[in-house]
């Protein structure tokens, strides 16, 4: 893409992305420079089963201002094999992310024109909003909706099932492209001209670097007019569903008005950021584990509330989300994720029941510290579900999990991938991990001291001969911990690359396993091997296995996703771990603040912005690559900063 020239600020390129969220597991997401890169980029993308189920509505626009001086495009599509047209890109003259993503173009002759682009923060709608705010003479914008009503994940090509036909009421229009998906209105102040057109072969850059399919069809049925030259702003408010006889600038007034007071609650940059993640899901709530192709993971779920709610103050829905997956406790498991299509939940995560009891721990923590205790049917639930998870792991459960004779836990069958490091492609696991994993001694231990402590305190000798096999079965002669201990249930059989999973033992959980000068040792080989500015890698570089770029087609990718891969997450625990081998003394919190948080705070104004990447290259500048928008990565962040004494206001 050309470099575009700044005028007042320097323009993010289509590197850049911004993100809107419903608080239904749909959202409307693009790039700053106005590129569609990803098929997930779309102005109306909505969950039919919160927060699964999602279509791609309304893809994009294509949008021209015509003057006296001529018709000049404001919005940018790049079609096969390579060519940008229109070039809309190049009036831009400043984009601001906040209260809303907002562009302002000047045009050649002049004119400037303000486009607005706002998602109800409860429903499937997005107000498209346009005005011209300096310019006289004739202004006339014309808006083509470029459509296609397909699964999220899938791309739209043209076929003469599409159906083009327009349902026109006053001012509003509906279209109904397939029968299994949901009909599509836009409500406008605008004038509707019924011209059906297909749109062939846009290239989405990102799928084609992801060595994914990458080009797509889309159909427009028409096109709206407005004349800016009026006073009024020129409104479209795309949705999931019929518009009935609604007013649309009234609507979009309402519309606009709701989702200022919800940006005004949440109160600051990070707070709204983090309430992108949360959703509902069937009667309560869940968090989203990261946009745009995520969707709810137990795993994820656990670790980022931990910051995303518990460290945000919200305990009433880290209650609700907490009790939701207390209903679906099976043979001492939690599920690992909820799939797109169904219902039917994954059981196939080792460590994902134990972050629960953590976050169950830290839960009750937060709500002790502000005397605000659960009520009684609250705590016999937690309580009940975290007995349930030790009492599974204890006499064992699917898939090889359970505690071997000396009181740590056993995991894993080939074939299968258990822990957080879980690429496989095809029947290749990159990492299976098969045996006894670091952290999940480290989260066990946790587990048996939290319920022993809470309710159960017989526990309290299993928890002694854990600690004590642990110590004598992970201590690594070269330094640090061995990364998995009876390797494919091999006794005595020990995996010692250099890992992060091992910085768990000394801090990211509520108690430490291993203190004093092992301890240190662990942190100092852990920041020697694995630290970036952007969190952990996921392997040493001295590894023959490490590769230093997240990049190509998928099994290149995941043959790289924890094989060096940096996760921004992971910098959550080292912080932690760093902090308490010094004491936390406030020499050591300011050294931090200093080291830490600097590259993470640059990295938000960057990437998925506002928030944290999921992933980035194990070697430098470690570019950042996943999803753009990533739950746990967030939520350590902000854990980070309450470790730090920091504001998140």
């Amino acid at each position: 893409m050309p470099e575009i020239e700044p005028r007042e600020i320097a323009m993010p390129g289509e590197d850049d992305e911004w993100l809107e969220a419903d608080g239904l597991g749909g959202f409307a997401s693009g790039t700053v420079a106005g590129l569609r890169t990803r098929r997930y980029h779309a102005l109306l993308l909505t969950a039919t089963n919160p927060p699964a189920g999602r279509v791609v509505l309304v893809n994009g626009i294509e949008a021209e201002v015509e003057t006296s001086s001529g018709t000049m495009p404001i919005t940018s599509q790049r079609y096969a094999p390579d060519v940008l047209h229109p070039r809309g890109f190049e009036a831009i003259h400043s984009f601001s992310r906040e209260p809303w993503p907002t562009w302002t173009f000047v045009l050649a002759d002049g004119t400037e024109i303000v486009f607005e682009i706002v998602v109800d923060p409860d429903a499937c709608d997005t107000l498209l909003r346009l005005r011209r705010e300096a310019g006289t003479g004739p202004c006339r914008l014309t808006v083509r909706p470029l459509i296609s009503g397909r699964d999220y994940h899938a791309l739209h090509h043209e076929n003469p099932a599409f159906d083009f036909a327009a349902t026109v009421h006053e001012s509003n229009v509906s279209w109904r492209p397939y029968q299994d998906r949901p009909a599509i209105s836009a409500l406008t102040n605008g004038t509707y001209r019924h011209a059906p057109q297909w749109y062939r072969q846009f290239l989405y850059a990102a799928e084609r670097e992801r060595g994914l399919d990458c080009v797509e069809d889309l159909a427009s049925p028409g096109s709206f007019g407005f004349d800016l030259a009026a006073s009024e702003a020129a409104v479209m408010v795309l949705r999931a569903g019929e518009s009935g006889n609604m007013r649309p600038a009234a609507y979009a007034a309402s519309l606009m008005r709701t989702a200022r007071e919800t940006r005004a609650a949440a109160g600051s940059r990070l707070r709204r950021s983090a309430q992108s993640y949360r959703v509902d899901r069937g009667q309560g709530s869940t968090l989203v584990a990261g946009y745009p192709w995520f969707t709810d993971w137990g795993r994820d779920t656990f670790i980022a509330l931990r910051g995303l709610l518990i460290g945000l103050g919200d305990l009433h829905t880290a209650q609700a989300i907490l009790l939701a997956w207390a209903e679906t406790v099976s043979q001492g498991m939690l599920p690992n994720r909820f799939p797109d299509l169904g219902d039917a939940p994954e059981y196939n995560a080792v460590d994902a029941s134990l972050w629960y009891i953590v976050a169950v721990h830290d839960f009750l923590v937060a709500c002790e510290t502000v005397r605000q205790p659960p009520g009684s049917r609250v705590m016999d639930t937690l309580q009940a579900a975290c007995e349930a998870i030790v009492a599974g792991y204890t006499v064992g459960t699917r898939f090889g999990i359970g505690v071997d004779e000396d009181g740590l836990v056993a995991a894993g069958e080939p074939g299968l991938q258990l822990t957080w490091m879980d690429a496989k492609v095809g029947d290749w696991v990159v990492t299976p991990r098969i045996g006894k994993p670091v952290e999940v001694q480290a989260l066990w231990i946790n587990a048996l001291h939290i319920v022993a402590t809470l309710w159960r305190p017989e526990l309290k000798a299993a928890e002694a001969r854990a600690r004590s096999a642990f110590a004598a079965r992970f201590a690594d002669p070269a330094g640090g911990l061995y990364d998995v201990v009876d390797v494919d249930h091999v006794p005595g059989t020990a995996d010692s690359r250099v890992r992060p999973n091992q910085i768990f033992a000394v801090g990211g959980l509520p108690f430490p396993v291993v203190a004093g000068a092992q301890a240190r040792g662990i942190v100092d080989r852990v920041e020697a091997k694995l630290l970036t500015p952007l969190g952990l890698r996921t392997l040493a570089t001295d590894d023959p296995a490490y590769q230093g770029r997240y990049r190509g087609g998928p099994r290149a990718r995941d043959g790289a996703y924890h094989q060096g891969t940096v996760w921004p997450w992971l910098m959550g625990p080292f912080v932690d771990a760093w902090l308490a081998v010094r004491d936390r003394t406030e020499a050591a919190k300011a050294e931090a603040r200093a080291r830490f948080i600097p590259p993470l705070a640059r990295h938000i104004e960057t990437a998925g912005l506002g928030h944290i990447s999921e992933i980035a290259d194990g070697d430098a500048p470690h570019r950042p690559g996943g999803c753009p928008f990533q739950a746990w990565s967030l939520g350590e962040y902000i854990r980070i900063r309450r470790m730090l004494d920091l504001d998140v206001d």
